[in-house]
C-alpha cells in the first residue's frame, strides 16, 4: 500500500469516533486507524443554522482549498459545510472544521496529537493526487438497533437516510457517489449528470436498494499494509517543524 494511496473519513457522534479509511491494493477501503474526538459542540442531529452550535451530520468533500495548517486551533480542515442538501434545505453556517485545540463551537476537535495524524494523512493523499476526501458524519453507528433506540427522536427520517449511505459504503468499501435531488441524497446514482438539489429526481435515479448491507470489518494490519521503504511516498521532505512533527507522527501508523 501505498502511503499516499486515497482515505476516506468517517466520523461517529455518539461514539466520540472519527475514523481514517484508505484505499488498499484491491482498490477498495479498509479501516486504518480510529481517533477519539476530543469534543463536539451540540446534541445528535444536524446543523441547521448559524450559531446553533451543532456539528454537521451528512456527506461532504473536503478539497486541498480547505486545509488550513496555520489554524490558531494547530492544524484544520474544512468540513465542506454547507453541501448542496444543506443549501436545498435553507442551512447555514460557516468555517465548521475538524481541527486541533480539543475545544469546539460547532466543529470536531482533537487532540492535537491526533489533529497531526489525522491531517498528515489527508495531506499526503492530496499529494498522492486524490481530488478530495469523502467525509461521512453519522450521529451514531448505522445499525438498525442504534435506528430503532432513537424512534422517537424527529430526526429519524434524516438518519434513515444517512444509513442507506452508510448501508452503501458497507457493500461496496469505496467512497460514494453523493448526488442530491428533490431535497435528499442519493447514493451512487443510477443516472448521471447534474441535478437540481430543490427539483424532483429524475426517474431512475436512484441506486438499488441495498439492504441490511455488511458492516466492513476489514481493517490494515501492519503485516498486510506493509510496503518496502523504498516502495513507499514520502509526502513531507522539509525542513519546516509542523511538517517534521507531522511526519514522526505518521511512523507509527506505517
Amino acid at each position: 500500500m501505498d502511503r499516499a494511496a486515497p482515505i476516506l473519513i468517517r466520523i461517529y457522534k455518539e461514539e466520540s469516533t472519527l475514523e481514517v479509511w484508505k484505499e488498499d491494493r484491491s482498490g477498495k477501503f479498509a479501516l486504518l486507524n480510529s481517533y477519539p474526538i476530543c469534543k463536539f459542540s451540540g446534541n445528535l442531529g444536524p446543523k441547521l443554522m448559524q450559531g446553533d452550535h451543532q456539528a454537521p451530520e451528512g456527506f461532504y468533500d473536503i478539497a486541498p482549498a480547505q486545509m488550513n495548517p496555520n489554524s490558531s486551533e494547530y492544524l484544520a480542515f474544512n468540513t465542506g459545510f454547507p453541501n448542496a442538501y444543506d443549501r436545498s434545505l435553507g442551512r447555514t453556517g460557516s468555517f465548521l472544521m475538524v481541527h486541533g485545540g480539543c475545544r469546539s463551537v460547532g466543529c470536531y476537535a482533537m487532540t492535537d496529537y491526533a489533529m497531526e495524524e489525522i491531517y498528515g494523512l489527508v495531506d499526503e493523499a492530496f499529494k498522492g493526487g486524490q481530488e478530495k476526501v469523502q467525509l461521512q458524519a453519522f450521529p451514531f453507528r448505522m445499525t438498525a438497533q442504534n435506528l430503532t433506540s432513537h424512534a422517537g427522536d424527529p430526526n429519524l427520517p434524516f438518519w434513515e437516510m444517512l444509513k442507506a449511505g452508510s448501508d452503501a459504503f458497507a457493500a461496496t468499501e469505496r467512497p460514494l457517489r453523493v448526488a442530491v435531488c428533490d431535497r435528499r441524497y442519493v447514493f451512487n446514482p443510477a443516472a448521471a449528470g447534474d441535478f437540481n438539489p430543490s427539483a424532483p429526481c429524475p426517474i431512475g435515479v436512484d441506486s438499488t436498494p441495498i439492504a441490511g448491507g455488511p458492516q466492513p470489518s476489514r481493517e490494515i494490519s501492519a503485516s498486510a499494509s506493509a510496503v518496502p521503504p523504498s516502495t513507499r511516498t514520502v509526502a513531507y521532505r522539509t525542513v519546516d517543524p509542523i511538517a517534521q512533527k507531522i511526519e514522526e507522527s505518521l511512523r507509527g501508523i506505517y
